[in-house]
């Protein structure tokens, strides 16, 4: 498939978390996962954008009717996160962090910045809305397939964090507030991207850019990736949750497969009408079936409903993406809007424990002809009734072309149906936070090291190898190394780096132990001691895994030199003539009780032991 043929179109919207307090009120930017303090409950209603208009998502998002429980920290979350005060003002630290991103890609400044309410109804936000201000537009980056413009760099607030959304069993979401008001960068690109490998290599580049920025959080989830894709004959796309780089070139790819085999349906269709809908109650040919779902669902008071859909008899089964079929269209549908958990066609019968003679009397009951398709639902009759008409819907859209829509982005390539696409109805302007006149001339913003910069200097100025400077300089303790390099001349800045990135991995792997949860007390007071000579540095692995457990006692590491250990070394060994390795291995260990690594000493002893030492 040539995704030039196709007329591909591909823009990329990137959000970066900002390190530091939160975008409208003083609570830390810290992300918790300790039991929380307190709950509140709420319904949240859509309301009418600036043009007087309510958004459709928002719409359908109300529909649902789910009750959201937020929940909270008494000494992290305020009452801006629970929507009971009104914001404070937009924190200037990551506003200038902003101003730095435009400058970095010569964007056009907005001399006047108007924070905006964009409506958010699925329960992310407790106020119904996210507020997000337009910093700058019109500016550029270079890829070896030609320039990309970037539309438009925001400030916004991040949404709170889901815990659980089993909405199909309680009908309630429950939400953190921790990371509700994180301050996001978002860049949005415009459709200048051409192929898949652009789209990465367009990422890529924004992320370094975005890591360039000293105020930028660090870690897994903190930057996040969305796709904008369309062909020609199509429509936009939105891919949301692309989490990996690596994964977008086949998103891309698959999503483009999609539009053009609905496209081809769309082609195949000309001239055919859907039937009205006409919800059938089809229970009473079930009472004694065989399919656990069915029996399931009525056994809880539900009912089995059926539609007809003309002439869509071997169309429901028509693959669009890898495992992916217009089914899967209709069911993605169904289960959103309605909260069921699946339902039947007639292009994968029989199947499932619905047998033939079922089939015939599906049909027979239906009206259908051997060109219609047919939809089952097992479920209680009001959420039964909802999902079918999703399923309706989205068959009337396979005629039209391809639906506006936001998507989710699957481990597998896949997308799977998550909203219908917002429009600028759900904008209207934050009454509560006054109009911001950014102070800086462009000449006082000043550009930050880039981290292409960044890593060349630690491979030329420190010694590091090409891939330890790039991983400490991507790390999010890479502030920790600059200082630590610059405080302590004498260790080597590439024995620093590994410590403070490569050992937090080995303890997880060898030991078991969330290294991650090493604090940057605990490296700045191991350099300390190694610096003061108070402890010695092979045995750093032993010192991290106390700090960790929270055993560590200074007295039990009295340093002790290579040389030293070698001495007890070899009085084990002649002490203990002919023991075999492990004897005098587990002697050696007891007798330096700690003072230093076990991979140390086995080394030591080891090449004790090959130069006759016995």
């Amino acid at each position: 498939m040539s995704l030039d043929k196709l007329g591909l179109k591909c823009g990329i919207e990137v959000h970066q978390q900002l390190e530091g307090r939160k975008l409208f009120c003083s609570c830390p930017t810290k992300l918790r996962d300790d039991a929380p303090n307190f709950e509140i409950r709420r319904k949240l209603r859509a309301s009418a954008g600036e043009e007087g208009r309510v958004d459709l998502a928002a719409k359908e998002e109300q529909a649902k009717n789910i009750t959201f429980v937020y929940q909270g920290y008494k000494d992290t979350t305020c009452l801006v996160e629970t929507d009971s005060e009104p914001p404070h003002e937009l924190d200037q630290e990551h506003l200038y962090t902003s101003l730095q991103l435009c400058k970095l890609v010569k964007a056009s400044i907005s001399p006047v910045i108007q924070v905006m309410r964009k409506t958010v109804v699925d329960g992310s936000n407790t106020s119904g809305f996210q507020r997000t201000a337009l910093v700058g537009r019109k500016g550029s980056i270079s890829t070896s397939e030609g320039e990309v413009g970037i539309d438009n760099i925001s400030l916004e607030e991040d949404s709170g964090k889901i815990v659980d959304k089993d909405t199909a069993k309680n009908a309630e979401k429950i939400f953190r507030l921790d990371r509700l008001g994180i301050p996001l960068i978002e860049i949005g690109t415009s459709a200048d991207i051409k192929s898949s490998e652009q789209c990465l290599e367009t990422a890529k580049k924004l992320g370094l850019l975005l890591r360039s920025l000293p105020a930028t959080k660090r870690g897994l989830g903190t930057i996040r990736q969305d796709i904008n894709v369309s062909i020609k004959g199509g429509t936009r796309v939105e891919i949301k949750g692309a989490q990996e780089l690596r994964q977008l070139p086949l998103l891309v790819e698959l999503e483009a497969k999609r539009q053009a085999e609905l496209l081809k349906i769309k082609e195949e269709l000309q001239g055919v009408r859907l039937n009205q809908l006409r919800i059938i109650n089809l229970t009473s040919l079930f009472s004694d079936n065989e399919s656990k779902v069915i029996q399931k669902a009525l056994a809880k008071g539900g009912k089995v409903l059926g539609i007809k859909l003309h002439s869509l008899a071997g169309m429901v089964g028509r693959e669009l993406q890898p495992n992916y079929r217009v089914g899967s269209e209709f069911s993605g549908r169904a289960k959103i809007k309605a909260g069921v958990e699946g339902i039947f066609h007639s292009d994968e019968l029989p199947n499932y424990g619905i047998a033939e003679k079922e089939i015939k009397l599906i049909r027979k009951k239906l009206e259908c002809s051997l060109r219609d398709a047919f939809i089952l639902v097992a479920e209680e009759e009001q959420k039964g009734e909802r999902a079918l008409q999703a399923v309706y819907d989205r068959a009337q859209e396979l005629i039209t072309g391809i639906p506006k829509e936001v998507r989710r982005a699957n481990p597998d390539g896949t997308t799977s149906y998550l909203r219908t696409l917002p429009g600028a109805a759900r904008m209207y302007p934050e009454t509560d936070v006054p109009l911001i006149y950014p102070t800086w001339e462009e000449k006082q913003i000043k550009l930050p090291e880039l981290l292409e910069q960044k890593i060349d200097r630690y491979q030329q100025q420190l010694g590091l190898s090409k891939d330890l400077a790039e991983f400490v300089a991507k790390s999010d303790k890479n502030k920790l190394f600059e200082q630590l390099t610059a405080q302590y001349p004498q260790l080597k800045p590439a024995f620093i780096a590994e410590t403070l990135t490569s050992t937090p991995l080995d303890i997880k792997r060898q030991y078991n132990l969330d290294g991650e949860n090493l604090s940057e007390e605990n490296f700045r007071d191991l350099f300390k001691y190694l610096a003061e000579g108070k402890i010695h540095k092979d045995i750093v692995l032993d010192v991290l895994i106390d700090l960790l457990k929270g055993t560590f006692n200074l007295n039990k590491y009295a340093s002790l030199g290579t040389e030293h250990i070698h001495q007890i070394i070899l009085e084990v060994i002649k002490t203990n003539k002919g023991a075999p390795f492990p004897a005098l291995m587990g002697l050696c260990m007891k007798q330096l009780a700690g003072k230093a690594s076990g991979q140390f000493i086995a080394e030591e002893l080891k090449r004790i032991l090959e130069q006759g030492h016995n």
